[in-house]
């Protein structure tokens, strides 16, 4: 293709799908980065503690959430923060409404030692040290 019918199939993609404008504006602005991560964190703590009644606490739609923000975004700075807000938000939500089940809490520690392990990888553990500490100083 030529380069104007590339940036006119971009062009559409970009129009007909949220997807593709979501990518797009992650990449090219600091707002939209800004705009995904509080999306995204709004998923997560939808499941824990939405705006009424009481959470589900689908780990699975939460963990997607992370996944799904990582194929956005190329900041490990912020992976890891979406990382990290769904371990917190997990002790939350135990600490509200009180001891759940087994594989709940190894679905924590398995996203916290995932966090821990790619925060380390990316050079970003000395970043997110208070937090990682103060997960592990103030259990539920």
């Amino acid at each position: 293709m030529e380069t104007d019918e590339l940036i006119a199939e971009i062009s559409t993609l970009y129009g007909r799908f949220a997807a593709v404008k979501e990518y797009y504006e992650v990449k090219i602005t600091p707002e939209g980065l800004d705009r995904s991560i509080a999306k995204y964190k709004k998923i997560i703590s939808n499941e824990f503690f939405p705006e009424r009644g009481f959470g589900k606490a689908r780990l699975s739609l939460a963990k997607k959430a992370i996944t799904d923000f990582g194929k956005l975004s190329s900041s490990p700075k912020y992976v890891a923060d979406l990382m990290l807000f769904f371990v917190e938000t997990g002790i939350e939500f135990t600490s509200t409404y009180g001891d759940i089940d087994e594989p709940y809490y190894r679905s924590l520690e398995g996203m916290y030692s995932r966090a821990l392990q790619f925060m380390f990888d990316s050079d970003l553990a000395p970043h997110f040290s208070d937090r990682c500490q103060s997960i592990i100083s103030n259990p539920p």
